[in-house]
């Protein structure tokens, strides 16, 4: 241990995950954007795991897919976009500016770059023809307010252009640029995924004119995420810091040490918490259950996950790549999971022996109040994963 460092043991980093990530039942949030802002970013590659994850903190359950379709479609001010590690998440609108200086101007630069050495491949057409279909697509998106791929390339016939990717490879296919350019344009923060086509599940949308922000210098936007992550986040490691933000670890001690952050001791070695975190956080009321959806921002949050998951769960939780499934938590840690059949019913299964009957019926009540607001909703997880495809039959 550090000289002068305080020890955070597992109970007290279980205690703040309780609290600051919204899960005990004191601390549920009254709205989604409550939610994202307390845990900084939602994931969201899976639409419905955006309004699952909601669901689990907000107070008033109820309210979940109104209130999320208001924050997302009306006001606003919950905004779907690419963010760290090149992954598109649901952001306060407040945020972009951040999120895009601190992360997505480098995968921006690697995203516009690899197209046009794609389509130069494939001897179609260069980077000025490019830029002006991209040009005439914004000033088409800005005219029709919300447009789908198809929509937009009616507008813009030049977005229908083919070329193949990876001639003579086993991979080989052929690229429409409406895909390729919407991809980059939204890394580079012009646009953003609006309303879907169907309902809240549905993984169509249609794309939108990206919320002006102000252009932040890149290190400042960088120190200022890193603080938001860790005050929701910390104690954290440096790994982890690394991990969830996708920089170099130059990045992420440059931004450690612009913001004053406090070093402590875990389990695992050296842990940072922002200044003025250091002392004993409080502890929630009681034990508290909840089910988190595929892709949950507490479940994925930290790259060194034995402090709240053991390693032996992993491989009926997580799919081939690393994505979390549907969990059970039990108290600060995980402890099953759980899925959805056909016919609407919420089923979980404990993958650690002796709960008590305590944890099982607040599991049980976690799953009947899913099940309360799902109603004829039907969800299945993008990701899916041994337990849950097992549960689920």
């Amino acid at each position: 241990m550090g000289e002068g460092q305080r020890y955070i043991d597992v109970a007290e980093r279980r205690a703040r995950l309780a609290l600051r990530h919204r899960l005990a039942p004191e601390a549920r949030a009254a709205t989604p954007e409550a939610v994202a802002d307390a845990l900084v970013a939602l994931h969201g590659t899976d639409p419905a795991a955006v309004y699952l994850a909601v669901g689990a903190r907000l107070a008033d359950v109820s309210a979940t897919v109104p209130e999320t379709d208001r924050a997302l479609y009306t006001d606003r001010s919950l905004v779907r976009m690419h963010g760290m590690r090149h992954t598109v998440f649901v952001f306060p609108t407040e945020s972009t500016a951040v999120v895009h200086a601190s992360t997505g101007l480098a995968v921006a630069a690697r995203e516009r770059a690899s197209l046009v050495k794609d389509m130069a491949k494939a001897g179609a057409p260069d980077a000025v023809w490019l830029k002006e279909v991209e040009e005439s697509a914004l000033a088409a998106l800005a005219r029709l307010g919300q447009a789908t791929a198809a929509e937009l390339a009616r507008e813009e016939p030049r977005l229908r252009e083919q070329f193949v990717y990876a001639a003579g490879k086993s991979y080989e296919g052929v690229h429409t640029v409406v895909t390729r350019l919407l991809r980059v344009l939204g890394v580079e923060g012009k646009v953003v995924r609006g309303r879907p086509l169907g309902s809240w599940t549905s993984s169509q949308f249609r794309w939108a004119l990206a919320p002006r922000h102000p252009e932040l210098p890149p290190e400042q936007a960088q120190s200022e995420l890193l603080r938001r992550w860790l005050t929701v986040c910390g104690p954290a490691t440096e790994a982890d810091l690394k991990w969830w933000t996708g920089w170099r670890v130059t990045d992420v001690r440059r931004a450690l040490t612009a913001i004053g952050a406090r070093t402590v001791t875990l389990d695992e070695g050296p842990g940072h918490v922002v200044d003025g975190d250091v002392d004993p956080a409080p502890a929630p009321e009681g034990p508290w259950a909840a089910l988190l959806p595929a892709l949950d921002p507490t479940a994925m949050g930290w790259q060194g996950r034995d402090w709240y998951l053991a390693p032996g769960l992993r491989p009926a939780l997580f799919d081939y790549s690393g994505n979390v499934g549907p969990t059970v938590w039990w108290d600060g840690r995980v402890v099953g999971g759980w899925a959805q059949r056909a016919d609407g019913e919420i089923v979980w299964r404990a993958l650690e022996e002796g709960l008590g009957r305590e944890a099982e019926a607040a599991i049980e009540a976690e799953a009947e109040r899913l099940g309360s607001w799902l109603g004829t909703a039907r969800v299945t997880p993008r990701f899916r994963t041994p337990l849950e495809k097992e549960l689920a039959r």
